[in-house]
């Protein structure tokens, strides 16, 4: 295994059914490898790395549970966990393999002879005088691996890997030096429109400004074509057009229109239609507010295999019954039986995912205890925080908000692969909203109350979505 068998990049461009991926797969729930406990794939799909690491208000939070507060420990996690084939208590085990690795490589393996054959002892000493100055570590990320213990080469992997990462962002310049842009941002350069929220301006600010200046538009300026490359056209999206017209302008509309009194829509809005309600987590320009939701996706997912209404009825420990046995399984607790971090199936009514719940106030997961407090409680605001108890009863089923960015090389989507279109994500909605409204959707997000869309606001709204589609290289 290595990272590439999942984040894929170009790796199926011209490819049947495959092409430009934003560092992920193509899964409804990724591959593992084979091991003694029988799982051949994650409870989930790999979540994009392009745009993951942006600088968010309150850190970081890595993975749709939440379950990473760097990326120095998603790294970490990832190198010495289940998808590299590790079991829980074989942390130590994995490092050493790496180590090993490092110090055995001598260069002539097939992509180390992509640059100029060089090894992995040679790349991390820094100072070998066949390094090109282009290719040369700095000193913060140098190791001696002939004289380094097997923590010290792996830490000085974790910190060059992160920083790769990091650097996987939306809009870099193309070959020619041009910015890449999705046909949303040319629409907003062109039109005058401010691309990002002013100093001190939320993301939601922003979007609700934003609103308000497309609805001033007199005469929009659209675009017909790719002002970035001759053809006019994408280079990764094959037949799209790259266009923000009068749809994709009703659309974005219908994205940042909120209900007239708020969480809630009225019958009135609920019979009309045309308010999304998205930039309630889905604020611009970033499309994610990097919190935490429960959308319906877990709920949907087990009532379609044990019937309507039996997560609702599903008996799920409190903070005062639950065990480490409740909770995945991790080095302190190998033989954990992660009943809620599962993929449902019919012959076990006991498996489902609860996302954050399995993270938040979990002892053998502590680094991020103090993100996921913060977001839940923010939600109380003004009031005081409730109690634990209460705290983990609302993280059920909870996951990250994902970014909207070129969803047209992430899909399928959700956590779990549910939809292979945007038409069904969306459609999605009109559910889940119905269900919050009516108060049958199992701790679900507040916002779901504000939506109120109907099957003819789909065709608008994805054709906005596909409009932030760009050609990420």
């Amino acid at each position: 295994m290595n990272c590439r068998s999942c984040p894929f990049v170009d790796e199926f461009v011209g490819v049947q059914a495959g092409g430009m991926r934003t560092y992920t797969d193509f899964a409804v729930r990724s591959p593992t490898p084979s091991r003694p406990d029988g799982k051949l794939t994650a409870p989930r799909n790999s979540p994009p790395l392009v745009n993951a690491s942006l600088n968010r208000t309150g850190g970081a939070l890595f993975h749709f549970n939440a379950e990473f507060s760097t990326l120095e420990d998603l790294i970490v996690g990832t190198f010495t966990g289940r998808n590299f084939g590790w079991l829980p208590g074989q942390k130590a085990e994995a490092i050493s393999h790496i180590a090993r690795v490092m110090r055995e490589d001598d260069g002539s393996g097939a992509i180390a002879q992509q640059f100029d054959g060089l090894s992995y002892r040679a790349l991390f000493t820094g100072a070998n005088p066949d390094v090109p100055d282009e290719l040369r570590l700095s000193q913060e990320f140098r190791v001696v691996i002939g004289s380094a213990s097997d923590q010290e080469i792996f830490n000085a992997i974790v910190k060059v890997v992160a920083a790769y990462v990091n650097g996987l962002r939306f809009s870099q310049t193309n070959d020619a030096g041009n910015l890449i842009r999705s046909p949303f941002d040319v629409f907003l350069s062109r039109n005058g429109l401010p691309r990002r929220p002013n100093s001190g301006e939320t993301p939601l600010d922003y979007s609700r400004r934003l609103l308000t200046l497309v609805n001033g538009l007199g005469s929009p300026q659209f675009v017909t074509s790719n002002p970035n490359l001759p053809s006019g056209k994408f280079q990764f999206h094959g037949a799209q057009p790259f266009v923000f017209g009068a749809q994709e302008l009703a659309g974005l509309k219908m994205f940042l229109t909120e209900p007239a009194t708020p969480p809630t829509t009225s019958p009135t809005e609920v019979v009309a239609g045309k308010v999304g309600n998205c930039l309630a987590c889905h604020a611009a320009p970033n499309f994610t507010d990097f919190k935490l939701h429960n959308t319906g996706i877990a709920q949907n997912d087990y009532d379609g295999i044990h019937g309507n209404g039996s997560f609702m009825g599903l008996t799920i420990p409190t903070l005062a019954t639950r065990t480490s046995n409740d909770l995945p399984a991790t080095e302190e607790h190998p033989t954990a039986t992660e009943f809620f971090r599962s993929i449902p199936v019919l012959a076990n009514p006991a498996l489902t995912d609860l996302g954050v719940w399995n993270v938040f106030l979990n002892p053998d997961i502590p680094n991020q205890q103090a993100k996921i407090r913060a977001i839940l409680c923010d939600e109380h605001l003004p009031l005081a925080c409730p109690t634990d108890n209460v705290l983990l009863d609302e993280a059920i089923a909870r996951f990250k908000t994902p970014g909207l960015r070129d969803l047209g090389h992430s899909a399928p989507y959700m956590h779990n692969g549910l939809f292979n279109t945007l038409d069904n994500a969306v459609g999605f909605y009109f559910g889940s909203s119905s269900a919050a409204r009516a108060g049958a959707l199992r701790n679900g997000a507040a916002t779901l109350q504000g939506i109120a869309l109907l099957p003819a606001d789909i065709i608008p709204i994805v054709a906005f979505l596909k409009s932030l589609n760009e050609d990420y290289q």
